[in-house]
């Protein structure tokens, strides 16, 4: 019988919700081996920084469903500006037609983004984001008349997706999709540079290759999905100088560090730098539905501007530019504007920092780093995973460890207590598991 959670362990300690008992069996569930995987946690509703389960258990969610949810859950400005969207208009295709929300949205994004980036394009997941991203930076250099630069440079542990063009530029060994190896258009991987040794080489790599490689993408300030790993600020100014150096796009991929997660609105401000194409999503809508959007420079978007029909770009997702979302991503504006969320980005910092410290001399922890609102605890071997999910689940706290890393990307809008709270669950739990 397929998909029999009956033999595994069962991470919520109450009773399964009929709706569970009765579906569970046909969803595919997601970086999930569903025979041996215990049945998911039931959630029925959220509110603020919790997931609340059918019992009326709250759990803080440390993972902020995979750093979107910015605001927290449930803000009244978000969904009072959703639902008077939707009472409007929830949907109208975007190919031939604009609509308010898209192009407040838009412009919006061209105001707070760093230097030009003026020209976005919409889609519906950070994954497409990135494809769009790819298929730009090919079609620039093909529109001004240079062939055979249709190679990218990524980075080890980079991720930048699950679709196939956002594949070939993951880490080709040490990603989820090594086995893909074949399948997946070869690109070039090095490891992100930090030494003045490392750049050099960089530095020659990307003048031999130059005539090949349509552009270099990267995670600004941090590799999420490959492992919450970080670098300096200064590594990705080097980087934007050595692509101008060689004429080579420079493509950031911030679905996961834009919107306050570093500390700062997008990551790349940090360093300075302006890069020719930029991805945006995850919590763009801060977690209220999908959506996500590739921008370009105006050197880029020239390329594109022409009296040829060839020369457009031949995409377009079906639900781009969703007014229900782009409603959401333009109410996530006004709070960034109104509540002062950056100043608190440094205080979560520093209490995930503190709080986190005492782990460092934990049996098998190998280091314990903070960026912003980011907390690891990477360690040797991750083992007794989902022993592990459970223990945070009956500690009140939601989080998701993974690969060699236990981590934690908490709303934006997390109190002190709450905070506090987390941080003693992860102690608690780490403890328990280095005895294991």
């Amino acid at each position: 019988m397929t998909n029999d959670h009956s033999q595994v362990e069962h991470l919520y300690p109450g009773p399964v919700p009929p709706w569970q008992q009765a579906g569970a069996k046909f969803v595919w569930s997601p970086y999930t081996q569903m025979k041996t995987t215990p049945l998911p946690i039931p959630v029925a509703a959220t509110e603020g920084v919790y997931l609340i389960l059918p019992d009326g258990t709250r759990l803080i969610d440390g993972m902020a469903s995979w750093w979107t949810a910015c605001h927290g859950y449930n803000h009244p400005h978000i969904l009072s500006m959703v639902m008077q969207q939707l009472q409007r208009m929830p949907h109208v295709m975007f190919g031939g037609v604009h609509h308010e929300p898209a192009l407040r949205l838009a412009s919006r994004l061209a105001a707070i983004l760093p230097g030009d980036l003026d020209h976005v394009f919409f889609s519906d997941s950070g994954s497409v984001s990135v494809e769009v991203a790819l298929k730009m930076a090919v079609q620039y250099w093909l529109n001004r008349g240079v062939t055979g630069r249709s190679k990218f440079l990524s980075f080890r542990h980079a991720y930048h997706g699950d679709t196939t063009g956002a594949m070939s530029v993951c880490d080709p060994i040490n990603s989820m999709h090594s086995h893909f190896k074949g399948f997946l258009l070869e690109q070039f991987t090095r490891g992100v540079p930090h030494t003045a040794e490392e750049f050099a080489e960089l530095d020659r790599f990307l003048r031999e290759r130059s005539d090949t490689l349509a552009g270099v993408i990267i995670e600004p300030l941090i590799q999420g999905a490959g492992g919450m790993k970080f670098h300096p600020a200064e590594s990705l100014a080097r980087l934007r100088t050595l692509c101008d150096q060689h004429d080579v796009l420079l493509i950031a991929d911030e679905i996961a560090t834009g919107f306050g997660r570093t500390g700062t609105m997008f990551a790349c401000e940090q360093a300075s730098i302006v890069p020719d194409v930029m991805c945006v999503g995850k919590a763009l809508t801060a977690g209220t539905m999908s959506l996500a959007a590739t921008i370009a420079t105006n050197r880029v978007f020239d390329a594109f501007w022409s009296d040829d029909p060839a020369r457009a770009l031949m995409h377009g997702p079906t639900f781009m530019a969703n007014p229900l979302a782009c409603a959401a991503a333009n109410a996530s504006l006004d709070l960034f504007e109104s509540e002062g969320r950056f100043s608190r980005v440094p205080e979560i910092e520093r209490r995930l920092a503190a709080g986190l410290e005492s782990c460092r001399g934990l049996r098998g922890v190998v280091d314990v780093r903070t960026k912003g609102a980011v907390g690891v605890v990477q360690v040797a071997e991750l083992h007794h995973v989902e022993q592990l999910r459970a223990a945070f689940v009956a500690s009140g706290v939601w989080l998701r460890p993974f690969s060699d890393i236990v981590y934690t990307t908490p709303p934006l809008t997390i109190s002190d207590a709450e905070l506090t709270s987390l941080c003693d669950a992860i102690r608690a739990v780490m403890a328990q598991w280095a005895t294991w």
